[in-house]
């Protein structure tokens, strides 16, 4: 049996890359592998969601601040201006400013305005607010601007008085407001953190747990199964759950038991192969010693012998043939099919002689096939597909079977032309293919219908049909036994061939 190429494989030209490549992975730590990769994007991604909610949420405390500012302003002028034609002293009103941290406070009503405290009254306002109705974007946009650069400005901020058409207006410096948004922003940066963590570290141990453990089990397992495929201690063993990581768990057993068994099966067939290369020059040389001794036969002038001898002497040519193409299907090749026209009927009693049949077997062997009709192929690669297929119907025709005593026990070859498509049908009245031999008809070592098979005639019969450009099927048949389809088409005729053939003709 031949090994592959090694030009076929990476790790054969470096073994030290194939080494590395079945070595255990070094572990990545509590927080180096994919667990800390999730901690790491949860952290993140709460934090990128704090950001975005920050901006709205320090623009919603400004408006409240200068809010709480202006109502403190309103009731002191509303206490203020009941005490009218008086005016406050100006103790009283630097008094008053300083409660509501404001430089003046301006009365709105009935279309008037009346000043009714002020100390220091500026001579100019660096920017005004009106809080009647700011809208979402000019509220964070100004949010925004007094904290880069607000601190040192002079801003002038009115609103209504309740539900009213009272207005206050006030005039104030920024710095306290720039202060307590800034306090705000530290105490909502420090919560972030804090629920980003703990969320973060939640999900780490859960996710660590319910889906990091499983996949490193599945991980190490192949790691193992690779150093060692030969090992049943290095299958997989799952934990019987119903989630993806438990089916993909039970998908890697499967495969891990069914590569043993190919495994196997590859080594015996390498064994096997060695036993036949070491075989097949000691019985070439025999079946050769055996054709020079058959070669006299024909001189003989015995009417018996006379017509026995051109099939012996057949049949011990395909014999040689065999033994020189024993390792083709060890190569995964069959030589190219010399095809030609051959009668069909022929063929198929050179294989009704091969088998010989015992008479007293109460098989029989029919042949529904026209005399003259002809298949473009291969003669002994065709005979040796109807061959397997007659010989696999007669050992199940022969096994013994609770079958009735009396019952029919038949072999039949069809064939019928249909267009460039012969169609050649083997129907025995067996009993049947079982059920693991159809799931695994052309497998090699696999799909052998009876006890201590090798399923070889089978799938050598496939690969030769399919060298022909045809198909090999079995066919579902509503009484018993088993029925092959085979289909081999004419070979593509060439024009200019069919043009000089007919030239000659005429």
């Amino acid at each position: 049996m031949p090994t592959r190429d090694q030009g076929d494989n990476p790790s054969a030209e470096d073994p030290a890359a194939g080494e590395a490549a079945r070595a255990p992975c070094p572990s990545a730590g509590l927080f180096g592998g994919l667990s800390g990769k999730l901690l790491w994007l949860t952290v993140f991604f709460i934090m990128l969601a704090e950001i975005l909610i920050f901006f709205p949420s320090v623009a919603s405390m400004r408006i409240r601040w200068l809010e709480d500012r202006l109502n403190t302003a309103a009731a002191a002028a509303i206490v203020i201006d009941g005490l009218q034609p008086v005016e406050l002293p100006r103790a009283l009103q630097k008094e008053t400013l300083e409660a509501t941290g404001t430089k003046a406070i301006v009365l709105r009503k009935d279309g008037t305005s009346r000043l009714l405290a002020t100390t220091d009254m500026p001579t100019s306002v660096d920017e005004s607010y009106d809080l009647t109705d700011v809208p979402p974007v000019t509220a964070i946009r100004d949010a925004l601007d007094t904290l880069v650069f607000g601190g040192g400005r002079m801003i002038r901020v009115y609103g209504p008085v309740g539900d009213t058409n009272t207005g206050v207006e006030v005039v104030m410096k920024d710095r306290q407001l720039r202060r307590a948004m800034f306090v705000y922003s530290r105490n909502v940066l420090l919560l972030s953190v804090l629920i980003s963590l703990f969320t973060a570290t939640l999900i780490f141990f859960a996710i660590n747990r319910i889906l990091i453990g499983p996949i490193r089990r599945l991980t190490g397992s192949m790691q193992q199964f690779s150093s060692d495929p030969d090992n049943p201690a290095h299958i997989y063993i799952g934990d019987g759950g119903r989630d993806e990581l438990a089916v993909a768990g039970r998908n890697l057993t499967s495969m891990q038991m069914e590569l043993q068994k190919t495994l196997k099966q590859q080594k015996n067939l390498a064994a096997l192969g060695l036993a036949v290369s070491k075989i097949n020059h000691d019985m070439r040389n025999i079946l050769a010693s055996a054709q020079l001794m058959s070669d006299r036969l024909v001189d003989v002038d015995d009417p018996m012998v006379k017509s026995f001898a051109p099939k012996l002497l057949r049949t011990i040519d395909r014999a040689v043939g065999y033994t020189t193409e024993v390792l083709s299907y060890g190569k995964a090749s069959e030589s190219a099919p010399r095809r030609r026209h051959i009668l069909l009927l022929e063929l198929t009693q050179e294989v009704k002689d091969i088998l010989a049949i015992d008479p007293q077997s109460g098989i029989e062997f029919v042949e529904q096939i026209g005399a003259d009709l002809k298949v473009d192929a291969d003669g002994e690669q065709l005979f040796r597909v109807i061959h397997n297929l007659c010989r696999n119907a007669l050992q199940a025709l022969t096994a013994p079977s609770e079958g009735a005593p009396g019952a029919l026990r038949r072999i039949t070859v069809a064939a019928q032309r249909v267009g460039s498509v012969v169609s050649i049908t083997v129907d025995d009245t067996g009993p049947g293919m079982p059920l693991k031999a159809r799931q695994n008809l052309f497998a090699a070592f696999r799909g052998s219908a009876r006890s201590g098979g090798t399923g070889l005639g089978l799938t050598i019969a496939r690969e030769l049909v399919l060298a022909h450009g045809g198909t090999i099927a079995l066919v579902e048949k509503p009484t018993v036994g088993t029925q092959f389809r085979i289909e081999i088409p004419d070979r593509p005729v060439s024009l200019e061939d069919y043009r000089s053939r007919t030239h000659i003709e005429k």
